[in-house]
């Protein structure tokens, strides 16, 4: 390796589109940017010798799971996963799974499909909805997210762009982008994109159809020549990542072959809905856009949602969204549950099962983007047929970068929800004493959890 490092972790490949639109490319952390343990980021030119950074995310997901069938029979981190978290098993050692705490109404009215979420995301129930304040991505982010290209980017799988618990503040909740090809274009074309703003430039259409990769293609041919071979292989398997991407967001701007039976529907470039394919498949393109967002340096916080509380997912063939179902399936007698609830519920482990292998397929010396990395995943409520606040499924995902011990099932029967959120500003830095408001203000973490 040379000593003079013509290449900086900083650096990335820019290059212009047919018709000048700019675009650029962040670089992975390659081992020709890491300490000889592959631990830390060497010194370059500009840039002092630091460790890998951490980073965090929140994952929503609504109407939480089917009560009595989730709960594991043993604490510690040697419980089994009931048959309810079953798609949860190829990550089991990477999470921990949180049980029997609860999100205090101190007298207030249940907001229903709120009010939980919203203690656990700010640390406080509001009595009307509106006083909605800062929430942990924000304080986090404030501690960890300096110093980034975005201060965090918020996304939601089913096109309800309302779909977000992340707010600085008390000006709001900030929106999330409902197109993947939007997040795209803000990622590689060159400069900030405001998210606010329906007209992205330059065109994410223009983008995938030629590629940002053959933009700067002469740049890739000689950052590959400068490197080690490991890091041309992990190159090309960065590359190969974004061209698919980019293949699969192409494919979604090609219209279907007319059928003369068919109604013309409303104009789109993306099949984005509620059905549980196409809200899978979005997910599966935030979760690679995010992680490639992270991975280069352009974030270090993301808030991504499965979609509103209010779930519209719906299973092939069935009328009723989620949360219809939620109160008007019956149990079924022999079962004792609501089978198309459970069988939804299982289905969104299943999505938060590919975000974390997402994450802990990118490779960074040693470890992955997952072990820099903490997700926070929570829902609105314990039981969602009875708008229950009690009993909530908790996850969360990643060390940190070795702050959090992962693997272990925690059960805290009664205790406020809000210690999960604590316990990770903990283990990220956030300096505070306590977190919340009345009786879900708490100053415990789990240290049975940090590390």
């Amino acid at each position: 390796m040379s000593a003079t490092r013509e290449i900086g972790r900083r650096t990335v490949l820019r290059g212009m589109l047919k018709g000048g639109a700019a675009v650029s490319v962040g670089l992975p952390v390659l081992e020709y940017f890491l300490n000889t343990s592959g631990t830390a980021y060497a010194a370059t030119a500009g840039a002092p010798a630091a460790p890998l950074p951490p980073c965090f995310g929140t994952w929503f997901w609504g109407l939480g799971l089917t009560p009595n069938h989730w709960e594991p029979a043993t604490t510690g981190p040697d419980y089994e996963l009931p048959e309810h978290l079953a798609g949860l098993q190829p990550i089991k050692s990477k999470m921990n799974l949180f049980s029997g705490m609860q999100v205090f109404l101190d007298g207030k009215v249940n907001q229903n499909h709120y009010s939980g979420a919203q203690g656990q995301a700010t640390g406080m129930v509001s009595r009307n909805g509106s006083d909605y304040s800062t929430s942990i991505d924000t304080l986090i982010g404030e501690q960890i997210g300096r110093g980034t290209r975005f201060r965090s980017l918020e996304a939601t799988c089913d096109g309800d762009s309302s779909a977000s618990w992340s707010a600085r503040g008390s000006s709001g909740l900030n929106p999330s982008e409902t197109s993947p090809l939007a997040v795209y274009a803000r990622l590689f074309g060159d400069g900030f994109q405001d998210p606010n703003v329906a007209d992205f430039r330059p065109d994410p259409a223009v983008m995938v159809r030629h590629s940002v990769l053959s933009a700067v293609s002469e740049q890739r041919k000689k950052l590959m020549s400068a490197v080690s071979a490991s890091d041309r292989a992990r190159l090309d398997e960065y590359f190969s990542s974004v061209r698919d991407l980019e293949q699969k967001l192409a494919f979604e701007l090609d219209r279907p072959a007319p059928l003369p039976a068919c109604t013309v529907p409303a104009a789109g470039t993306e099949e984005i809905g509620s059905l549980v394919e196409q809200v899978e498949r979005t997910h599966r393109q935030f979760a690679q856009l995010l992680a490639h967002a992270m991975a280069c340096g352009q974030t270090r916080i993301f808030n991504l949602t499965m979609g509103s509380a209010f779930s519209r997912l719906r299973r092939p063939g069935e009328v009723n969204a989620y949360h219809a179902l939620t109160h008007e399936e019956p149990i079924d007698p022999e079962l004792g549950y609501q089978p198309t609830c459970k069988w939804l519920g299982e289905r969104m482990m299943d999505f938060f099962r590919e975000l974390v292998q997402t994450l802990d397929g990118i490779q960074e010396g040693e470890g992955t983007l997952l072990d820099r990395t903490v997700v926070f995943a929570f829902t609105d409520h314990g039981e969602a047929r009875m708008h229950s606040m009690k009993r909530y499924p908790i996850l969360t995902a990643g060390s940190g970068g070795g702050r959090m011990k992962t693997g272990l099932h925690v059960a805290a029967e009664g205790d406020a929800a809000t210690r999960v959120g604590f316990t990770i500003q903990q283990a990220l830095g956030v300096v505070n004493g306590r977190w919340g408001t009345e009786s879900n203000e708490v100053s415990r973490p789990f240290s049975e959890v940090l590390a």
